[in-house]
């Protein structure tokens, strides 16, 4: 009896380790997620402030997109 009742013990801490250490990646999933958005977002930003400052060199570095594209826009962004 004191078998089983070790082996349950093991098991929930086990369980209670692998669900913290899963919370855990989850928030830096979620941080990482927020960072890259927030560097697309400054990155569009200082292209747009690069192509008012000097436009002919912008046009040309610039690579050719089709036309009608949509872009994706993450709701985060939006926020602020």
């Amino acid at each position: 009896m004191t078998l089983l009742w070790l082996i349950t013990a093991v098991a929930a801490l086990a369980a209670v380790t692998a669900w913290s250490k899963s919370r855990r990646l989850a928030r830096r999933v979620e941080r990482l997620t927020e960072s890259y958005w927030e560097l697309r977002y400054e990155h569009g930003q200082l292209r747009a402030r690069l192509n008012r400052l000097d436009p002919e060199d912008a046009v040309a570095s610039e690579p050719a997109r089709p036309a009608g594209t949509i872009a994706f826009v993450p709701l985060s962004s939006l926020k602020r």
